[in-house]
């Protein structure tokens, strides 16, 4: 599989090339990124044909958007696919400290929850100017979901029902200022709940659907069947699948690391990569239109085409499903879709 293969939105012109570069590291996630190894990123990938950069007003507080913007607005805008979200407004703050929520040295803009009709309006004007770029591809609702949120959860979600959240965002697309709308979130059933009332074209997964873990998969089949496409973020489960010992950003437990174990001797007897594994494996499944791969420079990136592009057997997939290491529901045979093919 190459990075530069294509998948289609179903019911929008959106086409995503197979992997994407998402952009939370622009934002300097856990260490300091200078501007030099951010674009030295942007440029590896666009060299190497990836058109789909996905990033948010929350990393590093506005800090990626307005550097992905300056990369991006030097490029014919037809030539790529952005995204950006909306769901917490920033305020400006001169108490921001050295770091905050996982960012080194961010902006002096706090994040505040609001997923109401007018949040979402100014949150999407607010990305347009630090982006330079009036009609972003997509727009995907950040963050929601009850373990994100906990007992504040039906307060947020019924911004996104009766307070408009969702409302505003069909405006917006009805207007044509973005082609799609959806959710960029890291549960599943967030994703389930907002398509049982919205109408969404598209939901951004961070590692709810990898190599480690299936349980979305009920969720994936209906997504398929109504033409909304998952982007898949976090493909290495916090590291776990990239050969460190973190999963969901905490020390992983013994009995995980030794199923990881388990998928590197399979790994080793078909020839394969855990990386690559790790990687390709989300693009089997035929609601899934993009893998997002963050980095943090351009070896990082170079790195995770590499492995994108690695030739996997169908034997491997095969050996992993007979090992009971992977769900007996995962689709499995799943042929590439070149451009122009379509897929949801």
């Amino acid at each position: 599989m190459l990075v530069t293969d294509r998948r289609k939105l179903r019911h929008r012109d959106v086409s995503f090339t197979a992997m994407g570069l998402g952009c939370a590291q622009m934002g300097s996630l856990y260490r300091w990124t200078s501007y030099a190894e951010s674009l030295g990123a942007f440029q590896a990938a666009w060299n190497a044909g990836i058109r789909y950069f996905d990033t948010a007003p929350f990393y590093g507080y506005t800090r990626s958007e307005r550097r992905l913007g300056t990369m991006l607005t030097e490029e014919a805008r037809n030539d790529y696919v952005v995204s950006t979200k909306v769901g917490r407004l920033m305020q400006p703050d001169e108490t921001v400290g050295e770091e905050e929520d996982t960012y080194v040295r961010p902006l002096p803009f706090r994040p505040v929850y609001d997923y109401s009709y007018d949040a979402i309006l100014r949150s999407f004007e607010a990305s347009q100017q630090r982006l330079g770029i009036l009609k972003p591809d997509l727009l995907y609702i950040h963050d929601i979901g009850r373990v994100t949120h906990g007992e504040k959860h039906e307060h947020y979600w019924a911004q996104l029902t009766s307070g408009g959240g969702f409302k505003a965002l069909g405006e917006l697309r009805a207007a044509g200022l973005i082609k799609g709308v959806g959710l960029g979130v890291n549960e599943w059933q967030a994703v389930a709940e907002a398509m049982d009332v919205f109408d969404i074209d598209a939901a951004m997964l961070a590692g709810r659907y990898t190599l480690l873990e299936q349980e979305s998969l009920p969720m994936l089949a209906r997504a398929h069947e109504l033409g909304v496409g998952i982007v898949v973020a976090g493909a290495f489960n916090s590291g776990i699948l990239a050969g460190n010992r973190k999963f969901n950003y905490k020390d992983a437990p013994a009995e995980l690391m030794a199923r990881v174990e388990e998928i590197e001797a399979a790994c080793a007897e078909e020839g394969v990569s855990l990386q690559a594994a790790a990687l390709v494996f989300p693009m089997l499944h035929p609601a899934v239109v993009t893998v997002v791969s963050g980095a943090r420079n351009a070896s990082q990136i170079e790195a995770n085409i590499a492995w994108f592009q690695e030739t996997i057997p169908a034997s491997f997939w095969t050996r992993l499903k007979e090992r009971g290491l992977i769900s007996p529901d995962t689709p499995i045979d799943t042929a590439p879709v070149s451009a122009g093919a379509g897929a949801a």
